[in-house]
Parts: C-alpha cells; structure tokens; sequence
C-alpha cells in the first residue's frame, strides 16, 4: 500500500501542476455537458433536444473563436468562414451519389460520389482546415491589432463570395439540400467535449502561453524568446479546425443551408457568446454559450408576437439579434472581461498545487563568451542617438553603462538586445547577428529587463517566468521547477498563483529579472534594475545578481542612474555622451575622468573641479 502511494505521488510530480489543473476544469466542464445531454435526452422532448444539440455544435465554433482571439487578443471577424467551408464540404462528402447527380449535375469529377460516413467526412474536413488556415494564417499573423481583425472580416466577405459564385459545387445561393441528417444530441456532445479539452489545454502549451505573452506585451513576449508569429499561427490553425468540425456537425444538423448560413449572422453571434461569457477562457466560451442560447430561447417566443402579461404584443422581427447585441454591449459597459473574468475554473489551483523548485544547479557558462559591437550607429529622422560606438562585453564580468539622461545608453542596449536595428554596424554574440528578431537574440543567450516595466499582466506570476523557461526547457514540467527555482531566488514563491498585474513595484521588478534568468542567459541586461526600489531592496538585488554571477559565470550589463549601487556592484564602467563612449575602465578610473565629470556637471564646472583637485594634488608632500 506504501509502495503504491509512493508511486502515485512521483507520477503526480512529473505531471505538470498547469496540466493537472487544467484536466480537472476539462472534467468537470464536460461532465456539466454531459449530464445537460443527457437531462435533455431523458426528459426533454425533440425540440429541447434540439436546442442542446446546436447548442453543442455552436459550443465547438465558439470555442474555436477562443483559442485564437482568447489567446491572442485578436478579434476575429471571419470563423464563420470555416465553418461554411466545413459544411459544404461535409455536404458534398456525405451526399448519396444518387441525389448528387441530380442536384449537383455540374460537380467536378474528383468531387463526386463518395458516400462517406459522418467520421470519415470530418477527417477530410480536419485536414482541409489546416491546409486552409496555414494558408490564410501566414500573411495574417503579420498583422496586428484592428488590421489583423479587418483581415479577418475580409476572410469572411471572400469565402462568401466563393460560396455564391461555384455553383457547379454549392449550388450558389441556392439552398444545398440532400445532406444526411446524422449527427444527433451524443455526436454533437462528444465532439464538443474534445473542443472543451483541446481549448482548456491549449492555454498551458508552449504556443499557448506564447500567444498569451504576446497579447499582453509584445515587445516584453520578444524579449524572452516568443516568437509570436508562430504562436499566433498555431492558435489560427487549430481555431480554424475547431471551426471547421462545427460546420461539419452544422451540415448534418440542418440537412441544407445556403452561404447566408455562414455569414455576418452567425460570425456575430459567435462573437456575442464569446464576449458576454469572457473572450479570455474556454469557461468563459462555455458558459457564454449556455447563458446566450437561453436568452435566445426565451426572446424567440415574444419574437411572433402575442399577449405578454395582458399586452398585446406585435411581431418583432430581428428581437432576437437585438436582445443578443444589447446583453452584449452590457456585459462589455459593466464588466469588459465578460460574466466569467479572465480566469479559468482552476479548481487545483493553490498553495499546495504548486510546483516544486527545481534543485539542479544550472551549468555555469563555459568561457570566452563574448558580444562584440562593431562601429554601431543608430538615427532617428536626422537625431543620432548612438553615433559609431565599437564595444566588447565578455561573460563572467558586470559591466554598467552610464551617461546623462538622453544620451543614448537604452537604445544602445536595445540594439545589443536586437530590440532595435542598428542604422549601421553590427552585433555578434558569438556570430554576427543580423536583423534577425530580438526573440532570436533571446534564444541565442541575450536577456533582458526594461526601463519600463513589461511583465505579462494578464498572466500569473508563474506563468510569467514559465513563458521564458519553456524555451529553454525539454517539457511543461522542467519549466515549471525551473521558474519556481527563479520565483524563490527573487522571494516571490509564495505570490506565484497571483495575477503579476496585481504585484507591487518592486515585486514586479524582481519578476521581469526572473523571468529574464529563466532563460539560463549568457549575458543578462538590465535597464535601470532598481529603479523605484528603496535602499534595502537595491542592497538585496546586489547580492542577487553577485551571486548569479558567481553561480553561471554570466555576463552582466546594466544602465543604472544609482551610483551607489553602480559603483559597488560593476566592475567596468562605460560611459555614453550624446550617443560616443567616452570613458570605458575601471570604476576608480572612470569616477576621476574629466570628461566623464563634464559630461555630468558642465564644462566650466569639470574644468574648476579639475583644476581644485591639481591644486590638492600639488600640495601634498
């Protein structure tokens, strides 16, 4: 008995903690829908069976929405797209030969006479949904914003207009008849239950937490190895097969249908479940569905007209899309994240769910790491913030840059990041490189912290590290010790379930900084580190940031406007003047340098502090 409990609690620890919660919000998700399935198959008649059975098939297509406008806060326009694609294909699959050649007398060859089942059907459809998303994905996912959602919408307007136009293969505008009816209630049921597992699992991937960083901050997501095109990529493809296997249900449901099924109706009422139950969660797609066709249902029965409490009513035509924008347009007034929030169920979620810390010590840099800045220049419409600077900095050594206010030390440190491109000149961190992407200057060992604060705000404080650990790491797991092992470092185990957006100043300080070493860095920069800390909080981030480096032999490079703690943790200090280095040696040398005090305090004053300290000098014995 022992023995067993020993072996259950070490498969419990090579579980993942996000998986574990994640499955149990799966289980009890599906196990609501199943028993709603089956309260409407023992007691409900036909039509209440109806209604739970679109209500699963729209479940699916919901769901899909989230995963990719959920994680990657692009709101899409066009799924109904895929879901029309998805039907006529299932339709022309699964029709009898008999009835094709009739109705769809002008179908092309490699088109016709199939007569594949249900499954059959959907797994073309699978694959034709990926090849249709990569397709649609790629110049998509270079988008952003308001431009990636009017490319969405355009998606939309396309295959509408494909639809209406092949009437050798959709019978244009004309209703597409003939299709079996068989998807049921437990068909629909079962195929919305993978959905809801896909969609809840899909948040903990590494494309998952990717896409998530990258919605929240993209520029802080680059900085710890996202690369949020792929991320955003993976999100639409599987968006768009989760939408696809609706519209193949949605075929078997009807029967027939025509494009005006599958266009700006339906792409609206997706969007209006997504909202009103929260965009951000497979929860919030699952109970908008719920809260939304109930709503539905009930406003469908004034929209004909009748008597209402002893008043007449007249018939209403379009009460019911009224009703569903204006719950939406509500829900958004009085709590934008929707009914449900930004949180998943997280039932496992707490203190004793948390993962452990890892105890492997990371592997200490092997030496004679080193970047090199080559003659590197950097202009702004005629302003030259960074003017021919040649530098090297080797691991294993704590380097500050320090300067004026404007004097051009962050962009200095963006271009090393590969945040910036230079305007000439280059950078190498081992090998030149390049304009590549500063999620690959990441990956290649550089990290990075930012004058402002760029934590993830919408993510906990664990996800946060787990999103850089997870490029570094083989598995969910390893990532997960490793940025419990970075959290305990910066003091913040106990606040790692916590939003980071929740978190004081300074804590969200020391999260950016473990997010940064989670990535098992070479070299680490860090862009004002203390700013906004109090005395004893720089003391303790001293020590820190000593002893990383006497643990991984990293280098170090820092912008700092606090003397004190530049001048006791670094080792060499740079000094940057209207975008020229003009000082590079040892503390002592540089604090002493004359042109390093007339770049602080003014010509006329360095010449008098100069001349004072010549006098002193002269006076000594």
């Amino acid at each position: 008995m022992t023995a067993v409990a020993m072996d259950g609690s070490r498969a419990r620890s090579f579980l993942p903690a996000a998986l574990r919660n994640a499955g149990a919000d799966t289980v009890a998700m599906v196990a609501f829908l199943v028993l709603a399935a089956l309260a409407a198959y023992l007691f409900g008649n036909a039509a209440m069976q109806r209604v739970v059975t679109y209500a699963a098939i729209m479940l699916t297509a919901v769901l899909g929405l989230q995963v990719f406008s959920g994680n990657t806060g692009i709101v899409s326009f066009g799924h109904a797209a895929f879901i029309g694609l998805g039907a006529y294909a299932t339709g022309i699959l699964t029709m009898s030969a008999a009835l094709q050649r009739s109705a769809l007398r002008d179908l092309p060859q490699f088109l016709a006479g199939y007569e594949l089942p249900f499954l059959a059907a959907l797994a073309v459809v699978v694959g034709l949904a990926i090849v249709v998303g990569l397709i649609t994905g790629t110049p998509l996912v270079r988008l952003g914003g308001s431009s990636a959602a009017i490319a969405t919408l355009a998606l939309l307007i396309i295959v509408y207009t494909v639809l209406v136009a092949g009437r050798e293969i959709t019978r244009g505008s004309q209703p597409f008849y003939g299709v079996p009816r068989e998807v049921g209630l437990w068909t629909a049921t079962a195929v919305a239950a993978v959905a809801l597992a896909v969609a809840r699992l899909f948040r903990e991937t590494a494309f998952g937490l990717a896409a998530r960083a990258a919605a929240d901050d993209e520029r802080g997501a680059a900085a710890v190895g996202v690369d949020h095109r792929t991320a955003r990529l993976a999100a639409w493809v599987l968006s768009a097969v989760m939408a696809a296997a609706a519209g193949a249900m949605m075929a078997q449901f009807l029967g027939a249908f025509s494009p005006k099924d599958f266009y700006f109706h339906l792409g609206f009422t997706l969007l209006a479940m997504l909202i009103v139950g929260g965009m951000s969660t497979s929860l919030g797609a699952f109970a908008g569905v719920i809260v939304t066709t109930v709503l539905i249902e009930i406003v469908r029965r004034f929209e004909g007209g009748g008597e209402v409490l002893g008043f007449q009513m007249p018939v209403l035509f379009g009460l019911t899309e009224g009703v569903l924008a204006l719950s939406m347009i509500l829900v958004i007034w009085r709590r934008p994240s929707g009914l449900f929030g930004q949180r998943e169920l997280n039932l496992l979620r707490g203190p004793q769910n948390l993962p452990e810390a890892s105890t492997q010590q990371v592997q200490p840099h092997p030496e004679g790491d080193r970047i090199s800045v080559e003659n590197l220049s950097r202009r702004y419409a005629g302003v030259v913030a960074v003017d021919n600077v040649t530098l090297r900095f080797d691991a294993d050594t704590i380097t500050g840059i320090i300067g004026p206010n404007g004097a051009g030390k962050t962009t200095l440190l963006n271009m090393i990041a590969g945040d910036v491109t230079p305007s000439s000149g280059a950078v190498s961190v081992g090998q030149p490189a390049g304009a590549r992407g500063a999620f690959r200057f990441a990956r290649a060992g550089i990290a990075r912290t930012f004058q402002n604060i760029r934590v993830f705000p919408n993510m906990t404080v664990l996800e946060n590290v787990v999103v850089a650990a997870r490029v570094v790491e083989d598995s969910l797991a390893a990532a997960e010790a490793a940025a419990m092992r970075e959290l305990s470092r910066m003091g913040l185990e106990r606040a790692a379930h916590r939003p980071a957006a929740g978190l004081a100043y300074g804590q969200r300080r020391r999260l950016e900084i473990a997010r940064a070493l989670a990535l098992k860095p070479r070299f680490l920069l860090l862009d004002e580190p203390a700013a906004g800390m109090n005395a004893v909080e720089t003391a303790e981030l001293i020590a820190i940031l000593s002893a990383v480096r006497d643990e991984r032999r990293i280098g170090v490079i820092l912008i700092e406007h606090d003397m004190r703690l530049v001048m006791t943790l670094c080792e060499r200090i740079v000094v940057v003047d209207r975008g020229r280095v003009i000082a590079d040696g040892l503390p002592a040398d540089v604090r002493n340098d004359p042109a390093v005090v007339a770049a602080y305090l003014g010509s006329r004053t360095a010449r008098a502090v100069t001349a004072a300290k010549t006098a002193e000098t002269d006076q000594q014995p």
